[in-house]
């Protein structure tokens, strides 16, 4: 196994829409290699999602985190539920050391194959929607960049030390 390199913004793999990958080459070798090197590239950076283009594979594969239990999703399908948003501040190993505000669907069903080419159908809220919606819109060539209200776009060092910015707070005067 192996720690991938991390495309950052600005490298073409990331502004791709993504191969399918053929089911009869689900578990070749290659394929295989390339979940098993994520898994660690993913622990290695301490992060809950992290889809093939990030670590230059224009490849529909994701590994991620739903409800504390990784998954490996292949070519997967994503159908909106709801018209309900959630808002959260989002990161991205690809746009390192940044933060922004962005609202995505709270309720989603995904459809994909598992590392074994076996079905997958489930049904993601919140926290994991995000999450599922995040790394998908890495396989359309999609950042969270592209979809953040840019008035909350903060250098993680300011995010933390000043918290989340929310354009409409008025400082008090002292």
């Amino acid at each position: 196994m192996a720690i991938l390199r991390i495309a950052t913004l600005g490298h073409p793999v990331l502004r791709r829409v993504a191969d399918p990958i053929p089911p009869d080459q689900i578990r070749s070798p290659a394929v295989q290699q390339l979940i098993a090197d994520m898994r660690e590239t993913m622990a290695d950076y301490d992060g809950v999602g992290l889809a093939a283009p990030q670590v230059h594979q224009s490849i529909r594969l994701v590994i991620l985190e739903q409800s504390g239990q990784e998954m490996v999703l292949i070519n997967p399908e994503i159908t909106f539920l709801t018209s309900t948003a959630v808002r959260s501040f989002e990161g991205c190993l690809s746009v390192p050391e940044m933060r922004a505000a962005v609202d995505r669907c709270a309720q989603v069903r995904v459809q994909a194959l598992d590392e074994q080419g076996q079905p997958l159908d489930f049904m993601a809220s919140d926290f994991d929607a995000i999450v599922v919606q995040h790394e998908c819109d890495h396989l359309d060539g999609v950042l969270y960049v592209d979809r953040c209200d840019t008035r909350t776009l903060a250098f993680l060092p300011n995010y933390r030390r000043y918290g989340p910015l929310d354009p409409d707070f008025q400082p008090s005067e002292e």
